[in-house]
């Protein structure tokens, strides 16, 4: 498997990871708006980068 796809995933993960959390916290009302839009924003831009480079990345043997 190619390292940027692994990394590209791992991303991805990190993104969705961050999503859930901020979503979370959102329905709770447990963390400041700051952190959470903090946290989201971060969360989106780990996601979408992720799937660029796993879309991007081309598979070689």
């Amino acid at each position: 498997m190619n390292l940027k796809r692994t990394f590209g995933a791992i991303l991805t993960v990190l993104g969705i990871i961050g999503l859930i959390y901020t979503g979370i916290g959102i329905i709770q009302k447990t963390s400041s708006v700051t952190t959470l839009v903090v946290t989201g924003i971060i969360a989106v831009i780990f996601f979408f980068a992720g799937i660029g480079l796993v879309k991007n990345t081309k598979d070689t043997d």
